[in-house]
């Protein structure tokens, strides 16, 4: 028995050396195969030296290739850390509550400097001189550098010659949170096919690349990360998806295109229309916010609710009313339109003067907003709320006032009983009765320059 039992431990020794062996051997490959695939180094790296003189900057600078060759010859090494001559001033702690103005220095490195520029020829030169590629004395790295001033030919040298695709900046950044404008895109997809985390998180708010694009309304960004497996419904540190963070980000005039695609591709992509962030707002209590009618009307059709209260007990509504005065060229009277056809909630009439002062400059919200009653107590109040700024709109106020001693038409009061009839189903089942169009558009509160 004893020696049956030696002979045993003996084979399982023997069976664990040769399993040992294989994952060594295993390992040993793996790691061959990967410097096998690395692009060849010229020469070593060496500790970085600082460098203050003039004349390299200049060069560096300028992107002056001939200088470069000659003040780094074949077997030099431009493994160095640049301390750039003056900076912003700031104040600086000197111990014992003291401080004093200095000169702010930030350090960088010359791939930092060429590659953040878009000089690829001396960057190049750089490289080949073995220059540390992922070096870091500012906190971020040269592929950072490229890829935050849009330089695609930098970013793919970079990568090329191992660059980390991956690296975290000092603000926890990785360079593809850093593609945040359209002229990045070639970066974007570089960085992708040399391994960038596509669902890599910051380390200030846990953003994604997708929160990234979304937030700066980049549609070309958004459907690459999509094809690339992007998590659409990612909550940040403040419950933010990336269809929150599209809606929620103000929005220019010639911005508000974009983000509209970007909200259509991230829906298309499954994103949850519901999802609130820490303070009950969805994301059409911010597409309201931001007056982006077009992405309202997706919403809207998307199923979003048209009477969710967030926190503070606002609505829509609510919110869409209080920036009409900044955002009147936006069209917000479509989005009171919208919202009204879905059932929403009203104004108080008692709260409709002091609406009608911080909206008067949108008539068309105000005639939007008044057909939605049937009866309206027109006061001296109401006139003057009307600032004397909006008298390019006289007619259609004076329509308003005349209201204090006439009554609705039949035809609005009407219009008023068929829609309280339908609620909020106002806008799937007028579209689908056999009615003329122009009493269809009536009935949607279509805009006509006047209050009857």
């Amino acid at each position: 028995l004893y020696k049956s039992s030696s002979n045993f431990d003996m084979l399982e020794r023997y069976k664990y050396k040769r399993q040992l062996a294989s994952h060594q051997l295993n390992n040993y490959l793996l790691k061959k195969e990967a410097r096998d695939r690395a692009p060849l180094r010229t020469s070593t790296a060496l500790p970085a030296a600082v460098c203050q003189d003039a004349v390299v900057q200049n060069a560096l600078y300028t992107g002056d290739l001939e200088a470069m060759q000659h003040l780094f010859p074949r077997g030099s090494t431009a493994n160095l850390i640049i301390e750039p001559q003056g900076g912003e001033m700031r104040w600086v702690a000197t111990g014992e509550g003291l401080w004093s103005l200095s000169y702010e220095q930030e350090l960088t490195t010359p791939l930092h400097i060429t590659a953040g520029r878009g000089f690829a020829d001396c960057l190049r030169l750089l490289l080949q001189r073995g220059a540390n590629v992922d070096l870091a004395p500012g906190g971020t790295t040269a592929l950072h550098e490229s890829c935050e001033n849009s330089q695609p030919e930098c970013t793919k040298l970079l990568l090329i010659h191992g660059a980390n695709a991956n690296a975290v900046s000092e603000d926890g950044l990785m360079p593809l949170h850093v593609c945040s404008s359209p002229e990045s895109f070639e970066c974007a997809k570089y960085l992708l096919q040399y391994g960038a985390a596509i669902n890599g998180r910051t380390l200030d708010e846990n953003d994604t690349p997708l929160h990234v694009a979304a937030r700066n309304g980049l549609p070309d960004h958004v459907d690459l990360y999509l094809r690339y497996g992007a998590a659409v419904n990612k909550e940040n540190d403040e419950g933010l998806t990336p269809l929150n963070a599209a809606c929620s980000q103000p929005q220019e005039l010639q911005e508000l295109q974009h983000y509209f695609t970007v909200c259509q591709m991230l829906l298309g992509a499954g994103a949850n229309v519901h999802t609130m962030d820490q303070d009950k707002r969805n994301p059409l209590h911010m597409a309201c916010k931001n007056v982006n009618p077009d992405i309202v009307d997706l919403l809207l059709a998307s199923g979003a609710c048209v009477n969710d209260m967030d926190y503070g007990g606002e609505a829509p509504m609510h919110n869409i009313l209080k920036v009409v005065c900044y955002k009147f060229s936006h069209q917000p009277e479509r989005i009171v339109r919208a919202l009204l056809n879905h059932g929403s909630i009203r104004v108080w009439p008692g709260a409709l003067p002091m609406v009608l002062k911080h909206c008067c400059v949108s008539p068309r919200t105000i005639e939007v907003l008044l057909n939605a009653y049937s009866f309206l107590k027109v006061t001296d109040t109401w006139v003057e709320s009307v600032s004397p700024e909006v008298f390019k709109h006289k007619d259609f106020y004076e329509s308003v006032f005349s209201l204090a001693m006439t009554p609705r038409s039949l035809q609005h009061l009407a219009r008023c009983k068929l829609r309280n009839v339908l609620d909020g189903r106002v806008h799937q089942v007028v579209p689908k009765l056999d009615l003329p169009a122009f009493i269809k558009n009536y009935l949607l509160l279509e805009y006509r320059g006047f209050i009857h």
